[in-house]
């Protein structure tokens, strides 16, 4: 069973999980305008893959016994300068993650919910590998500068992605 201070906090995050994946849509289709349908498929994987990190949380907070609170999403931003300037916003929003996902390993260390602990060690790992994935294409995009030519390949390659999709 969850604490009320857990049970909070994981709907919290709950929160942030669905927020990302609103972000990353948000960005995807700011890609689809801008003819980077490579980029796009990225993101919208990324949505996809941050829904079912909200999933879990929502059955972890289910199979504790608590009771699961949505609430509101604030609208994602849409209009960005660059490829660049989306990738940068992601890789902003993974860190934000991260500190959030840290704030909650935290409290529930402090709660001595050992359970939680031990279920919230894969978002942990999870999320080395969403910061260094996205900071990947962070330094591409900026080695790539103005180059339209480089841009269309890497622009191909993340349209490669295989993975889940929103």
């Amino acid at each position: 069973m969850l604490t009320k201070k857990v049970e909070a906090a994981m709907n919290d995050q709950l929160a942030v999980e669905l927020e990302s994946a609103y972000a990353y849509l948000a960005m995807s289709a700011y890609c689809e305008e801008e003819s980077l349908p490579g980029c796009a498929t990225w993101l919208r994987h990324q949505a996809g893959e941050e829904v079912e990190h909200a999933m879990r949380f929502y059955t972890f907070i289910s199979d504790r016994e608590g009771r699961v609170r949505l609430r509101a999403l604030p609208q994602p931003r849409e209009k960005y300068s660059s490829p660049l300037e989306v990738f940068e916003e992601a890789l902003e929003n993974e860190r934000a993650v991260t500190r959030s996902i840290s704030d909650l390993y935290g409290l529930v260390v402090n709660e001595k919910d050992y359970a939680a602990q031990a279920w919230l060690d894969w978002f942990a790992t999870e999320q080395v590998e969403e910061e260094k994935s996205v900071g990947h294409i962070v330094d591409s995009l900026r080695r790539i500068g103005g180059r339209g030519d480089l841009l269309f390949l890497l622009d191909k390659e993340l349209g490669e992605r295989q993975g889940a999709e929103a």
